[in-house]
């Protein structure tokens, strides 16, 4: 793949977790985000794919390696320990392969990376690195050393509370504002201080206000109608200084989601489905993980969509045989195509494992991945005692109307997954850096 020569050998990415392409092309049109119409009218903007499943963990790590998750190992926020059945959280220290400005690095190209997630606990890098969530402790979630301190100086947040908009959604909202300042303060602040080949800059808190403030959307009526809006203003505002300096630089830049979103109908529990159908059995009546479930299990479920099947020499109580796997994969994978709540069909798609990934890392992915319809959130339920419910959540992630708005002018097929973007770009970084 080659590509035209550019003037500044500089690229900034622009993240905006979880947002849609029809919400910014509304926006933009409605004259909610000006900055964002002017881009879009003199950049254009493609809609884009998530890899399967389609969550923050996986997409993010596809785009920062260039790779699927059958060549970088992320198939999820949290796996499974086949011997024992306890949950592991894949480390970014772990990651067995590079990053864009890890190999860029190696060439003494400086990186900038602020809000990324996956990415921590965070290793060395030439530049400077803020882990993004899933970040548990702020001492392990900066690179150099020397940024930690001016992280808790600013009292910089990695990621809003959660439980805090199941009890007081005012108080979320507005703690979703201060994150977000706090976090464009810090990237102002290293922007004058840090020279860098390469910059990250992500924003998180649109996943969040669309998880539990979706509602509004669509409703001009609800009480979160104007706030909704007032946030995406600031977003707007936020894209529009970082893209009037980078154009006023002749830095190329992009701009991306990394999922989309829709309006949750029903949360729909997996586990609880393949216990009905006789796939999943374990210890404990109310089971609270994984630890328990028996030999007479033959397919357990992880988040959100995740199908993995029980085999013999894989797990160590395992008791489905090679020769069992492929009928025991279209049985199920029938019985997903056939589920229906309140006449509709939940489920869009069920993938096996080779039609979706490639690489190195297969024997670790899931068997099936199960891709649902818009309106029903897919989730390993494991604790749960009903099928489906409605919860406080109002929106949900979707894999096929992410987005992008690119200066450069990659030269991408169609729709792309976010993983071919990130290729794309390593490949233009090759010309400079390799």
């Amino acid at each position: 793949m080659f590509f035209k020569s550019k003037k500044s050998n500089r690229m900034m990415i622009i993240g905006v977790d979880g947002v849609p392409l029809e919400l910014i092309k509304s926006y933009a049109e409605q004259g909610i985000m000006p900055n964002v119409k002017r881009l879009i009218d003199k950049y254009g903007i493609i809609q884009t794919q998530a890899p399967m499943p389609e969550v923050s963990s996986v997409s993010w790590t596809s785009f920062m390696t260039g790779m699927n998750p059958g060549e970088n190992s992320i198939f999820g926020f949290m796996e499974l320990n086949p011997s024992n059945y306890t949950y592991i959280f894949p480390s970014f220290r772990k990651l067995p392969v590079r990053t864009l400005w890890e190999v860029i690095g190696e060439k003494e190209k400086r990186s900038c990376v602020i809000n990324l997630p996956g990415t921590y606990p965070v290793r060395p890098m030439k530049g400077i690195l803020v882990s993004g969530f899933v970040a548990l402790d702020i001492e392990m979630a900066g690179f150099p050393l020397s940024i930690v301190s001016m992280l808790k100086k600013m009292d910089y947040k990695v990621d809003a509370d959660a439980t805090r908009a199941a009890e007081n959604k005012e108080e979320f909202l507005k703690s979703l504002h201060s994150i977000l300042d706090t976090r464009y303060a810090f990237y102002e602040k290293v922007k004058k201080k840090e020279k860098w080949d390469l910059s990250y800059f992500i924003i998180t808190e649109t996943d969040r206000l669309h998880h539990f403030f979706f509602d509004a959307v669509e409703n001009p009526q609800s009480q979160y109608y104007d706030a909704f809006l007032d946030f995406y203003r600031k977003v707007d505002a936020i894209l529009g200084e970082i893209t009037r300096d980078m154009e006023k630089k002749g830095i190329p830049f992009i701009i991306l989601s990394d999922h989309g979103f829709v309006k949750i109908r029903h949360e729909v529990y997996i586990s609880q489905y393949l216990k009905e159908w006789g796939y999943w059995f374990h210890l404990d009546e109310k089971p609270k993980n994984l630890e328990g479930i028996t030999p007479r299990t033959k397919i357990f479920a992880l988040d959100p969509s995740r199908l993995y099947i029980h085999l013999e020499g894989k797990y160590r109580r395992g008791h489905v045989k090679k020769e069992e796997y492929e009928t025991l994969r279209t049985e199920v994978k029938d019985r997903f195509l056939g589920l229906e709540i309140d006449g509709e069909r939940v489920i869009k798609a069920v993938f096996y494992k080779e039609e979706i990934y490639r690489g190195a890392y297969m024997e670790q992915a899931p068997d099936l991945v199960l891709l649902s319809n818009h309106g029903f959130d897919l989730k390993a339920g494991i604790t749960k005692e009903s099928f489906y419910a409605k919860t406080f959540f109002e929106g949900m992630h979707s894999q096929d109307n992410a987005m992008l708005i690119d200066s450069y002018g990659l030269e991408l097929p169609s729709h792309p997954f976010i993983y071919e973007v990130g290729n794309a770009l390593a490949q233009v970084y090759s010309l400079y850096a390799l």
